[in-house]
């Protein structure tokens, strides 16, 4: 259990910014960036440039201070460090760095940004996982993407106007991140009964919330209508925030997390993390004696996938990663620490969830 006299940190966003038009309206709606054009670099990817890059505010757009991220690696993040400092040793000051993208992107700036002790501006244009208001970060590395824990965003500035028009794998996989909240907060419970670990009931309510906001409203999220889908976008913020006030991934991430690494890791083929979150959430759901068809209902409605085929990816591979889950993060007391996951009972389970 935690102290009485141990400091407990939160670390949150300090500005969230959600409406339509915001890209165009930079400067006006964020104020900090009205300071000068010398003190912002924009770290995007090719595709979002196509896509958003004639909405962004002109008055922060600026050729030479605009770098592009192909992915989550940290030869991305040294390659685009070095183009930093060549503006710093060229006397251009930086002092906010503002990445516009999906998740690759954001976490390659919030990287740059903690490395450099530089302020960060997140600007998802996709909703498909809660790292954008977190401070914690995946970045690959030896074939298998590893957590880091960063800072939180001083701002965060989501576009309702591009976010609906994203295609619909990037909502589907918001969702599976957003209902993984049900599981990863019974891990950190069960966490906290059988080796007394510090448990904050506050940021577990948060998540908890945001997880039944989006089963609630996943009919429509299918469907694509605005509100719902900004429904989503807020529900994954607030699951960075709880992150940020529990001061550890806990509440957003569990056993369904450590499967999705696992397929990362041994699987042929990848699908998007909060897509093979959701899977992971079923099957955790099951183990933990909670109601996985409504899980799967939730995600079905959503339009995420729900098995294999769906997801992707090879059956034995599903059958591999839950059976290797458990390795990821020994360390971490999940359900999975409660069971003997082989081959044989994981293909059981599998079958009796409809993942395979």
């Amino acid at each position: 259990m935690r102290g009485e006299n141990e400091i407990h940190r939160m670390d949150l966003p300090k500005t969230v910014i959600v409406g339509e038009g915001i890209l165009n309206r930079l400067s006006e709606v964020y104020e900090h960036i009205k300071e000068g054009m010398d003190k912002i670099v924009i770290i995007t990817g090719p595709n979002v440039y196509k896509i958003v890059g004639d909405k962004i505010d002109h008055k922060i757009l600026d050729i030479d201070k605009r770098f592009f991220a192909y992915k989550a690696s940290w030869e991305e993040i040294y390659r685009i460090e070095g183009e930093i400092k060549k503006l710093t040793d060229s006397g251009v000051l930086v002092d906010i760095i503002i990445g516009i993208g999906g998740g690759k992107v954001i976490d390659v700036a919030k990287m740059i940004a903690f490395r450099l002790n530089k302020s960060f501006v997140s600007i998802p244009t996709t909703p498909s996982h809660d790292g954008i208001a977190s401070q914690l970060v995946s970045i690959r590395g030896g074939g298998r993407a590893y957590s880091y824990v960063t800072k939180p965003p001083t701002a965060v500035i989501v576009d309702i106007e591009i976010i609906k028009d994203t295609p619909h794998k990037f909502i589907a996989s918001g969702v599976g991140d957003a209902i993984a909240k049900i599981t990863a907060v019974k891990d950190w419970q069960l966490a906290r009964d059988k080796k007394g670990e510090y448990y904050g009931e506050y940021a577990a309510s948060l998540a908890l919330l945001g997880a039944e906001l989006v089963k609630r409203n996943s009919e429509k999220i299918g469907s694509r209508d605005p509100e719902a889908i900004r429904t989503l976008v807020e529900a994954l913020i607030s699951d960075g925030v709880a992150a940020g006030i529990a001061g550890s991934s806990r509440p957003c991430s569990g056993s369904e997390h450590l499967f999705s690494h696992a397929l990362d890791l041994y699987g042929e083929k990848r699908a998007l993390h909060g897509q093979q979150v959701g899977i992971g959430t079923i099957l955790m759901a099951y183990l933990h004696g909670l109601d996985h068809e409504e899980i799967a209902d939730t995600l079905r409605k959503a339009g995420a996938p729900t098995n294999y085929k769906e997801l992707g990816v090879r059956k034995e591979d599903v059958i591999k990663a839950f059976v290797k889950a458990r390795e990821i993060r020994p360390e971490r007391y999940t359900i999975l620490s409660e069971y003997i996951i082989n081959k044989e009972n994981a293909e059981k389970i599998c079958r009796k969830t409809g993942v395979i």
